[in-house]
C-alpha cells in the first residue's frame, strides 16, 4: 500500500491537462466558427450587391433598347418625310438629334455601375446612330437645296451650309440645359464655384476661352463643351463627366466615368473608377489626379473615389480598335506635369 501512494496524484494531473487541452480545442473551434461566419456574411453581402447591380443593369438595358428602337423608327421615317413633306425635315432631324443626346446622357448617368463592355457597346450604338443621322442629313438636305438652285435663289443656300455638320453638334444641345447651373460664354476670367452644401446636381461649362475654373466640392454630373485654352480644376464628381470640343486646355478631374470627344492638344489629370474614353481626339496626354484643397478627402470618400485605381493611364480610344497603342494619346511625362495643385495656389 505504501508503494502505491506516489501514484495517487497522477489521475488528477491527467484530468487538469485534459481540461486545458479541451479549452484550447474549444477556443480553436470558436475562432474557426467566427471566421467561417465572417466569410459567409461577406459572401452574402457580395451576392446582394451583385444582385442589385444586375437589376440596375437590366433596367438600363431595357430603357436603352426602347430609346434606340424609337430613334431607329424616326430615322426610317426620314425618307418618307423627304418625299411627302420636305419642309418638316429640319425639325425632324432636330428631334432625332435631341433623342440621341438624351440617350447619350442616359449612358453617362448610369455608367458608374455598368460593366465596361456594356458602356462600350452602348457608346458604339450611339456613334452608329449619329453616323446614320449624318448620312441622312447629308443626303436629303442637299437634294432639297439643289432643287431650289435652278430657281437661282442663292439666299437659300447660305443657311443650309451648316446642316450637314449638325449631327457633330448633337451633344451641344444636351450641354446647354436651361435649368443646369454653370459658367457659359466667358473669356479671360477666373470662375469659382463652391458646390459643398448646395443641392446642385449637374453643372455645365460651355463656350469658355482663356478661363480658369475652380469647382470645390461634389456634384452628380458635369458637362463641358467648346472650351479653348482653359484650366479646369474640379472636385470629385459622383457620376460622370462628358467633354466635347476642347482645345489647348488642362483638366484636373475625378469621376466614376469620363468620356472625351473632339479634344485636341489637352492634358488630363484624372482619378477615375472606369477606363477613360476618348473619341475623335488627338494629342491628348494623361496623368494622375493632383488637386488638393481643404476637405477634399471627405469629398473623395463621399464620391466613392478615395482610392487611386490607376485607370487614368488605361485609356480606351473608341476610334482606335487595333491591338497596338493608339497614337492619339500618351502618358504625360513626369518632368512636364504640374505637380500637386492646391486651390489657394491657383491663379497666384
Amino acid at each position: 500500500m505504501e508503494e502505491d501512494r506516489p501514484h495517487t496524484n497522477l489521475p488528477t494531473k491527467t484530468l487538469d491537462l485534459d481540461a486545458e487541452l479541451q479549452k484550447k480545442h474549444q477556443a480553436m473551434l470558436d475562432r474557426l466558427s467566427n471566421r467561417h461566419q465572417a466569410r459567409l456574411d461577406t459572401s452574402l453581402a457580395r451576392r446582394s450587391d451583385s444582385a442589385n447591380s444586375s437589376e440596375c443593369t437590366s433596367s438600363f438595358l431595357s430603357r436603352f433598347s426602347a430609346s434606340k428602337q424609337y430613334i431607329d423608327s424616326q430615322l426610317a421615317d426620314s425618307r418618307l418625310i423627304a418625299t411627302s413633306d420636305p419642309s418638316r425635315l429640319r425639325s425632324h432631324f432636330a428631334n432625332i438629334s435631341s433623342s440621341i443626346s438624351d440617350l447619350e446622357k442616359l449612358v453617362a448617368e448610369n455608367s458608374y455601375f455598368l460593366p465596361s463592355y456594356e458602356v462600350r457597346s452602348s457608346l458604339k450604338t450611339i456613334s452608329d446612330l449619329k453616323q446614320n443621322l449624318e448620312i441622312l442629313n447629308s443626303e436629303l438636305i442637299p437634294k432639297k437645296k439643289f432643287s431650289f438652285k435652278n430657281k437661282a435663289t442663292a439666299k437659300k443656300e447660305l443657311p443650309k451650309e451648316p446642316e450637314p455638320i449638325k449631327p457633330d453638334t448633337v451633344s451641344v444641345s444636351n450641354f446647354k440645359l436651361p435649368n443646369s447651373p454653370g459658367f457659359k460664354n466667358k473669356k479671360n476670367e477666373t470662375l469659382v464655384k463652391k458646390l459643398r452644401g448646395t443641392e446642385i446636381g449637374e453643372f455645365t461649362l460651355s463656350d469658355l476661352e482663356s478661363c480658369e475654373v475652380r469647382l470645390i466640392g461634389c456634384c452628380n454630373a458635369v458637362f463641358m463643351n467648346r472650351l479653348k485654352n482653359c484650366k479646369v480644376y474640379m472636385g470629385p464628381v459622383i457620376g460622370s463627366i462628358l467633354i466635347e470640343e476642347v482645345e489647348g486646355c488642362v483638366f484636373v478631374l475625378a469621376s466614376h466615368q469620363i468620356r472625351i470627344h473632339l479634344a485636341k492638344s489637352c492634358d488630363f489629370y484624372l482619378r477615375v473608377r472606369s477606363r477613360p474614353i476618348i473619341e475623335d481626339s488627338n494629342v491628348v496626354r494623361f496623368a494622375p489626379y493632383c488637386l488638393d484643397y481643404e476637405g477634399i478627402g471627405m469629398d473623395l470618400e463621399k464620391a466613392g473615389l478615395s482610392e487611386e485605381t490607376g485607370n487614368w493611364g488605361n485609356v480606351d480610344d473608341f476610334k482606335w480598335l487595333r491591338a497596338v497603342q493608339s497614337p492619339n494619346w500618351c502618358v504625360l511625362p513626369e518632368n512636364e506635369r504640374v505637380g500637386n495643385v492646391r486651390t489657394e495656389d491657383i491663379g497666384s
